[in-house]
C-alpha cells in the first residue's frame, strides 16, 4: 500500500493525522525507542555518490541517512524513497532482512511515517528495472515527523507559505535547493576572483553611530549601557575607506546592510552587499573588476556567457556597453542635457515632459529623473552607465575636464542597476561641502540625505591616496542566475509581516 497524504484532507481530518503521529512518538518512547535520544548516525555515503560510482560500489555495505520520502508497502517488502543533501535514493526493504516480524510490521510499518528521519544500511544493488538501490539490512529511526508533508507543495494557493517555511519549500521543491546551492556559489567565485586580484576581505561594524555611504533610511536602535541611539548600516563604504587610508590598499566585504524602506519584487529591508576599494586606480579600473567578476560568476555559475533571464537572452562574452548618463538621455529621449544651461529649463524641460520634481532639486536631479523616465528600462544587456551630476553623488571624485559631473558608474541589466561605482573623492574640503549640502537635503525633508561624518573627514584629512570603489548587490546578481522573477526566491528567510 502507498503511504501518502490526501492533501484535500479537512481540518478535522489533519488533527486527527497530527494526533495520531504524536501517539506514536509515545508508544515508541514508551517501548524506550526515543528517536529524540539518538545523538548521532553513522553515515558512509550520500545519494549521489551511490549513483555515480556504482561499479565501485556494487554489492558493498553503505549507510545512507536522511528524510523518508514515500513508502510503498507490499506485503513482506517494501520500497522506500530516501532524500538526503545530494537528492534521492531507493531503498528496498523486506521482512526478513530488517529484523524479522515485530520490526518490519510492528516498527517500519507502523511507527515510521513519510516525513520522519532514517538511516538505512545495506547493499548496493540495480532492481530488476535497472534503478540504483540499497537493499536495507538495518533501518534506524532518527527523528520523528510531527508535521504532515505536503504531498505537492506547488499546489498550494498562499505562495507566501513557501517564504515563511522555507524548511519545507527546501524539502519538497529541489529547484529551490538548487538556487541556493547557486547563491553560495556566486557568493565563493566572488571571493575566489577577488582574493586571486590581492584584495583583502574584511569585516566593519553592523551597528554604526553615524549611517552613511548611501541614500537611504536606517533602521534605529538604542544602545542601553552607551545610552545613545545606534543605526544598522545602509552601506559598507564609510569604514572601508578609512581602512584605504590606513594603508590597506586592497579590501573588500561582503555583508548585510539594512533599509528601513519599501519592499518589492527586487528590495528587502536586509540584503546582501559587496563592496570593494582599490588605491591608485579609478572608476574605470573598477570597471574591470565589476565585469570581470560577472563573467567569471557566468563561467562557474552558469557555464556559459550566454544566459536566459525570464525570457530575456543576454550575451556577457562580448565587452559591457559603456554611455555615459547624457549620451543616454539624448539616444532614448532625444534631449541634449549639455544645452541645458540652468536649473530653470531643467525645470521647464520637466514640466513640458510631466515629469515631477521637488523645489530644492538642481539640473543633475532632473537629469536623472529624465534618466529614470526614457532609459532606465532600455538597458537590457550590460550596459555602464557612467559620469552622473555631481548632485546625486556626494561621495564621488568630480570628472575635472566636465562640469557638474562625477567620474561614477552603475552597471545596468535587464534595465536593473546590479553595480555602482566610483573614483572615490579623497579631497576632504570638498567632501565636507558635499556632506553640508545634504545637511540641508536633511533639513528640507530628505531623511535619505547623508549625514555630516567627522571621523571620516579626519581620516581624509590624514590623506586618501587615489582610489576606486564598487558596490553590488549579490541578491540580484543570485536572482540573475537562477532566473528569481522576485529577490524573495533567493533569500532563505525574506523579511515577511508576522501573521496574526
Amino acid at each position: 500500500m502507498a503511504n501518502k497524504i490526501n492533501t484535500e484532507n479537512t481540518a478535522e481530518d489533519l488533527g486527527e493525522i497530527l494526533r495520531i503521529r504524536r501517539e506514536k512518538l509515545k508508544t515508541l518512547q514508551d517501548m524506550d525507542m526515543d528517536p529524540f535520544q539518538i545523538v548521532k548516525a553513522e553515515v558512509t555515503h550520500h545519494s549521489a555518490q551511490i549513483k555515480e560510482s556504482f561499479d565501485e560500489l556494487e554489492n558493498k555495505t553503505v549507510t545512507v541517512a536522511g528524510r523518508l520520502m514515500s513508502k510503498r508497502v507490499m506485503g513482506k517488502a517494501a520500497f522506500i524513497d530516501i532524500q538526503d543533501r545530494d537528492g534521492h535514493i531507493q531503498c528496498y526493504v523486506t521482512r526478513d532482512d530488517v529484523g524479522g516480524a515485530d520490526f518490519y510490521n510492528g516498527i517500519f510499518k507502523k511507527m515510521i511515517d513519510i516525513g520522519d528521519i532514517v538511516s538505512v544500511k545495506g547493499f548496493v544493488f540495480k532492481t530488476k528495472t535497472g534503478e540504483i538501490s540499497v537493499h536495507a539490512s538495518e533501518i534506524v529511526l532518527l527523528s520523528k515527523s510531527l508535521q504532515i508533508m505536503p504531498e505537492k507543495y506547488h499546489g498550494l494557493a498562499n505562495k507566501d507559505l513557501r517564504y515563511r517555511q522555507r524548511y519545507v519549500d527546501l524539502i519538497v521543491n529541489p529547484e529551490v535547493k538548487e538556487s541556493f546551492i547557486k547563491r553560495s556559489k556566486v557568493i565563493s567565485t566572488i571571493r575566489s576572483y577577488l582574493d586571486g586580484l590581492d584584495f583583502l576581505e574584511v569585516e566593519t561594524p553592523i551597528l554604526q553611530t553615524i549611517p552613511g555611504g548611501a541614500s537611504a533610511r536606517p533602521f534605529i536602535t538604542h544602545h542601553n549601557t552607551l545610552n545613545i541611539d545606534m543605526y544598522l548600516r545602509i552601506a559598507l563604504e564609510l569604514p572601508l575607506k578609512r581602512l584605504i587610508v590606513g594603508g590597506l590598499e586592497r579590501v573588500y566585504e561582503i555583508g548585510r546592510v539594512f533599509r528601513n524602506e519599501g519592499m518589492d519584487m527586487r528590495h528587502n529591508p536586509e540584503f546582501t552587499l559587496l563592496e570593494l576599494y582599490q588605491a591608485y586606480t579609478d572608476y574605470y579600473g573598477m570597471m574591470d573588476i565589476t565585469e570581470g567578476i560577472i563573467k567569471e560568476c557566468c563561467r562557474k555559475v552558469a557555464g556559459s556567457y550566454k544566459i536566459e533571464y525570464q525570457g530575456i537572452e543576454l550575451d556577457f562574452e562580448k565587452p559591457f556597453e559603456r554611455i555615459t548618463m547624457v549620451d543616454a538621455v539624448k539616444k532614448y529621449a532625444d534631449i541634449d542635457f549639455d544645452e541645458i544651461n540652468s536649473t530653470e529649463e531643467a525645470k521647464a524641460l520637466a514640466d513640458k515632459h510631466d515629469i515631477e520634481y521637488e523645489s530644492h532639486h538642481t539640473k543633475g536631479d532632473i537629469l536623472n529623473l529624465f534618466f529614470e523616465k526614457y532609459v532606465e528600462d532600455k538597458l537590457i544587456q550590460p550596459t555602464f552607465l557612467m559620469d552622473h551630476p555631481i548632485e546625486i553623488s556626494p561621495l564621488t571624485k568630480k570628472k575635472y575636464d566636465k562640469e557638474g559631473y562625477v567620474e561614477r558608474f552603475e552597471l545596468f541589466i535587464v534595465g536593473r542597476e546590479f553595480a555602482n561605482a566610483y573614483s572615490e573623492l579623497n579631497d576632504p574640503i570638498d567632501q565636507r561641502r558635499r556632506f553640508l549640502r545634504q545637511e540641508e537635503l536633511r533639513s528640507l525633508g530628505d531623511e535619505e540625505a547623508n549625514m555630516i561624518d567627522e571621523d571620516f573627514l579626519t581620516a581624509l584629512e590624514y590623506g586618501m591616496p587615489p582610489t576606486g570603489g564598487m558596490g553590488m548587490g549579490i541578491d540580484r546578481l543570485v536572482m540573475l542566475f537562477t532566473n528569481a522573477p522576485t529577490i524573495r526566491d533567493v533569500l532563505l528567510f525574506p523579511t515577511m509581516k508576522p501573521l496574526d
